[in-house]
């Protein structure tokens, strides 16, 4: 079974340790032994992940640098994050797959996404990116920087950016042959470096692309059997964190759009999970979806955890 699996924030970093590398690679070293259960159960692995945290982390190292060295436009700061990661993915998977005795290669490839300078994100900055603050620091920060500042789900204030939606993926054909040739591919890191077409060439555009529906983009693009979002919590609710709150096993594509319609799910959070899941289920019948907990991926692909969201 081929999976595109779109790993979440907290696969790759902890709430509330310290935004180290060693802390980094530490959950990554938890997050792959759920990954590579999938493995050896038989399914052949696209990995995406997110880079709110590290891009915002680079961001602020650059602007901090500024006096000693010029610093580096976003886009070049989400080609750096989506190295950092896939060198932390695959030393960790490497190190697992070995454990086990399972001979099967890693690569991470460094992955551009074409999107529309026009898309209408780019007028309404809504992606957060970097570390969580107070609403007193994210006044200041909004003031110095010039930064948009938003409540983020109530976990805090963050800085938002455009999120266009992805169009095209430029090296598809170059993931395409590593998967046909049975490596795990780790691509289309933070949901691509962002770029859009001039001339025929391509150029880096100052935006964070969504990595599930990236990964949704790539799950269709590649024929995957399925798209498997993976987060912190073991499935969608409605009237989340409230007395009435609904935990969903199963949710059609019109239930998920009357959901949507009625706010159900936080832009932040679960918003674009749910989006990416009904637009690989819609782009072609059969295809199936699951939104789930890292813990709990392989129970979730038997039938027995997450959220499956069917036609």
């Amino acid at each position: 079974m081929k999976l595109i699996v779109a790993l979440g924030g907290n696969a790759l970093q902890a709430e509330g340790q310290p935004a180290t590398a060693a802390a980094q690679l530490a959950v990554v070293k938890e997050t792959v032994v759920y990954l590579v259960d999938l493995i050896a159960g038989g399914s052949q692995l696209v990995l995406v992940h997110g880079n709110g945290p590290q891009v915002g982390r680079l961001v602020l190292q650059n602007e901090y640098a500024r006096k000693i060295t010029p610093a580096m436009p976003l886009d070049v700061c989400g080609a750096m994050s989506q190295g950092l990661i896939g060198y932390h993915l695959q030393q960790a998977l490497r190190e697992e797959l070995k454990r086990r005795n399972i001979k099967k290669p890693v690569v991470t490839l460094l992955t551009q996404v074409v999107v529309d300078r026009h898309d209408a994100g780019f007028q309404n900055p809504a992606k957060p990116i970097g570390p969580f603050y107070t609403k007193e620091e994210a006044a200041v920060l909004q003031k110095e920087q010039g930064y948009v500042m938003v409540n983020d789900a109530g976990r805090g204030y963050r800085r938002v950016v455009a999120s266009p939606e992805p169009q095209q993926i430029v090296e598809l054909e170059s993931i395409r042959e590593l998967v046909d040739a049975g490596e795990v591919v780790v691509t289309v890191g933070g949901g691509g470096i962002p770029v859009v077409e001039e001339g025929g060439r391509l150029e880096g555009v100052a935006a964070v692309i969504d990595k599930d529906l990236a990964a949704a983009r790539l799950a269709a693009d590649l024929d995957a059997d399925a798209l498997v979002i993976l987060t912190a919590v073991e499935q969608v609710a409605v009237h989340f964190g409230k007395p009435d709150q609904k935990n969903l096993a199963q949710m059609s594509l019109q239930e998920a759009a009357k959901y949507i319609a009625e706010g159900q799910f936080a832009p932040g959070s679960m918003l674009p999970k749910v989006k990416a899941a009904m637009q690989f289920v819609a782009s072609k019948p059969g295809r199936q979806a699951l939104i789930a907990s890292l813990a709990k991926a392989k129970e979730a692909l038997e039938g027995r955890s997450g959220t499956r969201i069917v036609p």
